[in-house]
């Protein structure tokens, strides 16, 4: 490994694809190479290759009662404020707590992340642990898992224009959204913005090449660039009912943009 710097970071890779050899695996290996060539530590969750269980169900809270109704929010936050969380949800957060910054590689299957990820995501982030009234409040800086940074590497088979304003699945950004904002800024978490790779399912060598070209750049810039300017629950934008202030927005604004800040 290489010897950490002053500068070193230590960042966490989660990766959702079942085959070795996959486009997914080849970039989860190229990110993990080029953060540790930079100095940074990096542990890794490779999902399949755990056999990481999907299902959220009452075997996450060993002490729950057989006989008794589960109530995943009461339950979660009972087991996690105890420390009694089944060991491979309690490794994962203790992952997530050390890290920097979190990446999740994976391919974008019906618009969405692979299910072992969202299992991956259901069963980690806890009440207790990722929200409810034992934490901080949500979306912001001061929220529960502030000061870390967050970036998806998404691979999809569609074209690129398909994924853009006016294309017919919906701009990539918006299809993103429940994971950038509903996951990770939820939490606290400063997602970037998404890094994707495009017509993913026969990427000739050249297409690669740039494609990884890029996500270089964009893993040396994961402590420096700007990330996707949310707007923070208690910075003045939403009222009581947590609906966004009339007027707060640019003229014509609208869905999820309406919860990102004008740059600039």
């Amino acid at each position: 490994m290489t010897e950490a710097t002053p500068q070193s970071k230590k960042i966490l890779v989660v990766s959702a694809h079942p085959e070795a050899r996959s486009l997914n695996a080849a970039l989860t290996t190229f990110a993990v190479e080029r953060l540790r060539g930079a100095g940074h530590e990096v542990r890794q969750s490779d999902l399949y290759a755990m056999k990481w269980k999907a299902a959220l169900d009452a075997d996450d809270f060993p002490e729950h009662g057989p006989d008794e109704r589960l109530h995943v929010m009461g339950a979660s936050e009972r087991a996690t404020l105890a420390g009694r969380l089944s060991p491979d949800i309690a490794a994962e957060q203790e992952k997530v707590l050390w890290s920097d910054a979190v990446i999740l590689q994976f391919p974008l299957w019906w618009f969405s992340v692979p299910a072992i990820l969202k299992g991956w995501i259901d069963r980690v982030f806890t009440a207790g642990f990722g929200y409810g009234p034992a934490v901080p409040p949500p979306y912001g800086e001061g929220s529960v898992l502030a000061g870390r940074r967050a970036l998806l590497s998404v691979t999809a088979g569609a074209r690129e224009t398909s994924l853009l304003d006016r294309g017919i699945h919906g701009r990539l950004a918006d299809v993103l959204h429940p994971v950038q904002h509903g996951l990770f800024w939820f939490t606290g978490m400063a997602p970037l913005e998404p890094f994707a790779v495009f017509g993913a399912n026969d990427l000739p060598e050249e297409p690669f090449a740039a494609a990884k070209r890029e996500y270089g750049r964009r893993l040396d810039g994961l402590f420096t660039d700007e990330p996707v300017p949310f707007r923070s629950l208690v910075g003045g934008d939403y009222g009581r009912d947590m609906r966004l202030l009339p007027g707060v927005e640019a003229p014509g604004t609208a869905g999820p943009d309406l919860h990102v800040r004008p740059r600039g």
